[in-house]
């Protein structure tokens, strides 16, 4: 359990792998037409204790929401709403079409890593085209919504930067996480479950998710925000 009122924000390496957990076994049961996250485990890094499963979260061969229309709206990074699909069992090439429109399949990887350095998850992520070409920042943002594009360029909370993963030690772009534990301060002590000044650790993924997830149209639905306890 996390205790509210002394929290900095911040995981340890051993709460990240039960968040992680959690988050994947939820993202199971509630998104089954969808990707699946998978734990990959891996070599220990510094700073990471010796008695500590080392590892990172992944879900790879994604297509992105297309956002071509103009009837994408929203102004706040952090509103959650319920993602629905309703071709979520098309398939391109073995990947997740999540909808299905008339425009250039690109495909794109998330992970997510335990950054030793700020103490939180950070996502990264890469994107291609179907014949493996690797896309720049200025091809990423156009897949992504105008909102969370128009956001990344003026936010203090997040931004994308491009950086060596720590786990495959090979450029892949990030979301840089230096407003993360302000931002998860803000969410989880507002959260309604929060009791005795204590919230469940399993939780902290499911609540970052539903920012992170957000700038690539990537939604969860509520009820991974209700059921911790089911686990």
């Amino acid at each position: 359990m996390i205790s509210i009122s002394s929290w900095d924000g911040t995981l340890s390496a051993a709460e990240f792998y039960v968040a992680a957990c959690a988050f994947s076994e939820l993202w199971k049961k509630f998104n089954l037409a969808l990707p699946q996250w998978s734990w990959i485990p891996s070599s220990k890094r510094p700073g990471i204790p010796f008695n500590h499963v080392e590892g990172y979260l992944s879900m790879e061969n994604v297509i992105l929401p297309s956002f071509e229309q103009e009837d994408y709206q929203g102004d706040d990074l952090m509103e959650k709403e319920e993602y629905s699909c309703s071709n979520v069992d098309e398939f391109i090439d073995d990947a997740i079409l999540v909808q299905n429109y008339c425009h250039e399949v690109n495909h794109y990887d998330f992970h997510i890593v335990y950054s030793t350095s700020y103490r939180v998850p950070v996502l990264y992520f890469r994107a291609y085209r179907s014949d493996g070409q690797t896309l720049l920042s200025d091809k990423i943002e156009k897949d992504i919504p105008p909102n969370s594009a128009k956001l990344l360029t003026k936010s203090k909370w997040t931004f994308i930067t491009q950086e060596d993963h720590p786990q495959l030690n090979r450029p892949w772009y990030t979301l840089h996480p230096c407003g993360t534990t302000d931002w998860m301060k803000l969410l989880l002590t507002n959260e309604d479950s929060v009791g005795q000044d204590e919230v469940a650790s399993e939780k902290y993924l499911v609540s970052w998710f539903s920012v992170v997830g957000q700038v690539f149209g990537l939604k969860i639905p509520f009820e991974m925000l209700g059921n911790i306890g089911t686990l």
